[in-house]
């Protein structure tokens, strides 16, 4: 019968040896990526070239001056007032409902036209040109739209 192992030889390698196996390894990397390594050295001629190489070994090598600039900037008070605005339209575009928003854009929109039109005309308006406007059923939907959005406003700004 054989005797039992009792002992592993772990073969320890010497400082050459472990070098010389990473290299093995990166040649062999080499060679299985030979195309795609080409495309890069290309690619990175190419910005070499154009000077945008240079612009972004700069700006990483300045990374921590850039940084303390952008947020030097973003915190000043009119950079913080836009950006709390963004964020309170965006919670408020949330809560409208998608077709109702189109339709109030797309009816801004004819608005504008109409206005448009009216200018062209250069035609004067009289308190009784208002009141018979005030029967024309388009007129009266968005002075009613116009006088509940008011009222809602209202409201809202009483809170």
């Amino acid at each position: 019968m054989a005797k039992p192992i009792s002992q592993i030889a772990e073969t320890i390698l010497n400082e050459k040896e472990m070098q010389n196996q990473v290299l093995e390894k990166v040649i062999h990397d080499v060679t299985q990526n030979a195309e795609g390594i080409q495309e890069t050295l290309k690619l990175l001629q190419e910005l070499h070239e154009s000077g945008i190489l240079g612009a972004v070994n700069s700006f990483v090598e300045a990374k921590e001056k850039i940084a303390k600039i952008a947020v030097g900037q973003m915190l000043r008070p009119p950079v913080t007032n836009a950006i709390n605005n963004g964020m309170a339209a965006a919670g408020m575009l949330t809560e409208l409902n998608p077709e109702l928003t189109k339709k109030i854009m797309e009816s801004v929109s004819n608005g504008f036209q109409k206005a448009e039109e009216g200018l062209r005309l250069n035609k004067k308006v009289g308190l009784f040109d208002l009141l018979k406007l005030m029967k024309d059923p388009d007129v009266n939907r968005a002075m009613g739209f116009g006088i509940n959005f008011l009222k809602g406003l209202g409201e809202g700004l009483k809170e």
